[in-house]
């Protein structure tokens, strides 16, 4: 099954972005490094939060390889990194057929449980 393989393939990687995606702060990053790079300093700044506590949350979009930081003098700037998600996109759309055709049989049986009433509940009343 090709979800299996795309599992064992890239599971570890699934697993880093999945943990770094987990977390509402870091999804925010993502967006906000969308729309320009930003200094983790910047970064701390807009999400109120302590350089230390933002350099953790950027650390972990880092090791999942969405971010990527470089360091000019002082500043460390943080830029989208060259992911973009292609896997996870195809791990999901995988989950979602699964879970349509999941839904389509379940809509099978209530149509047929819902016939069956009606084709006895005609007869008991005659």
């Amino acid at each position: 099954m090709i979800l299996n393989y795309m599992v064992q393939y890239s599971g570890g990687q699934l697993d880093a972005s999945f943990a770094a995606l987990s977390d509402a702060t870091r999804r925010g990053v993502l967006e906000q490094l969308g729309r320009a790079d930003a200094s983790i300093t910047d970064l701390a700044q807009a999400f109120h939060m302590t350089l230390t506590g933002m350099r953790k949350h950027v650390g972990v979009l880092e090791q999942a390889r969405l971010v990527t930081t470089e360091k000019v003098g002082r500043v460390r700037t943080c830029r989208l990194g060259p992911r973009r998600l292609d896997d996870e996109t195809a791990w999901i759309e995988q989950y979602r057929e699964l879970w349509d055709a999941r839904f389509d049989e379940l809509d099978k049986v209530v149509a047929d449980l819902k016939q069956q009433e009606m084709v006895h509940g005609h007869h008991d009343r005659d």
